[in-house]
């Protein structure tokens, strides 16, 4: 029985994990991915990078984002829809492998 809550136990925190289970080359693959996608559709209102002023000044940059809460809390929203307080922000859906590249480039821009 214990060893059965073991597996369970451990199979759920991999599950939950991913972008931890992965190799550092992979992580770094991922963090690119998540950087092109968060350039391709975020960048036109927010400061995405590790620098600058977001063109909207309405839409936090994205380096400033784990200030407010832990960035794997979007992770639900990036995939279901995003919708938020400034205008215009478009309804963006992304797939499980995408939110997990967002996630992961967004923890690695994070100011310390």
């Amino acid at each position: 029985m214990l060893r059965r809550a073991a597996i369970v136990a451990s199979t759920l925190l991999m599950a939950g994990a991913p972008a931890l289970a992965q190799p550092p080359q992979g992580r770094q693959v991922e963090v690119a991915r998540g950087e092109a996608l968060v350039a391709q559709n975020c960048s036109m209102c927010h400061a995405t990078g590790t620098s600058g002023d977001s063109p909207n000044p309405d839409a936090p940059h994205f380096r400033d984002l784990g200030k407010r809460y832990p960035v794997e809390d979007i992770a639900e929203a990036l995939g279901e829809g995003m919708i938020v307080g400034h205008s215009p922000m478009p309804e963006l859906h992304f797939s499980s492998q995408d939110v997990h590249a967002i996630v992961a480039y967004l923890q690695s821009i994070q100011a310390r």
